[in-house]
């Protein structure tokens, strides 16, 4: 898979799917559950995401490019999970699991209002907040440009200031 995030090839490369796994499985599973707002179906994308790696057996050029790779399918599998017809003709969203207290987050009120802003808002602002990708990262993997990254990422300080009141700095 070809992308245009930066590629560094003095990292060491361990293409272990349990190496892969301990490294990057609980970065798959929070990007999951930003997007599906599910634990549940957070925990299928990170299953579905580790079973193609397993499958299609990648050649990483770096541990950036592992992680992009996995970034990408990761929103490709929720893409996927979030628009298949199971989904959205047998179970109402209001009646699927939703995140518990005991859920892992860094704060719980900031993250709550993460996951109420549209899907490529709290998208974009996981992976600047939480992942630590440039814009042009996030844009390469969210098959954006730049400018509308940016604009997405203003959008949703804007949203979450509103949400969050005075109480928080965003």
């Amino acid at each position: 898979m070809e992308h245009s995030m930066r590629i560094d090839s003095s990292e060491p490369v361990n293409n272990n799917l349990d190496a892969l796994f301990e490294t990057y499985g609980d970065m798959v599973y929070r990007l999951a559950l930003v997007r599906t707002k599910n634990v549940a179906d957070a925990e299928d994308v990170v299953q579905e995401v580790f079973l193609r790696c397993l499958k299609h057996n990648p050649v990483f050029q770096s541990a950036e490019h592992q992680k992009a790779w996995l970034i990408k399918v990761a929103l490709n599998c929720s893409k996927t999970l979030l628009g298949s017809a199971f989904r959205r003709h047998s179970v109402p969203e209001d009646a699927m699991g939703e995140l518990s207290s005991e859920d892992e987050t860094p704060d719980s009120t900031v993250y709550d209002a993460v996951l109420k802003l549209p899907e490529k808002y709290r998208t974009a602002i996981h992976l600047y907040y939480y992942e630590d990708y440039s814009v042009k990262e996030i844009a390469a993997a969210m098959r954006a440009t730049e400018s509308t990254v940016k604009s997405w990422l203003h959008r949703a300080r804007g949203m979450l200031k509103e949400m969050l009141g005075g109480d928080y700095e965003v």
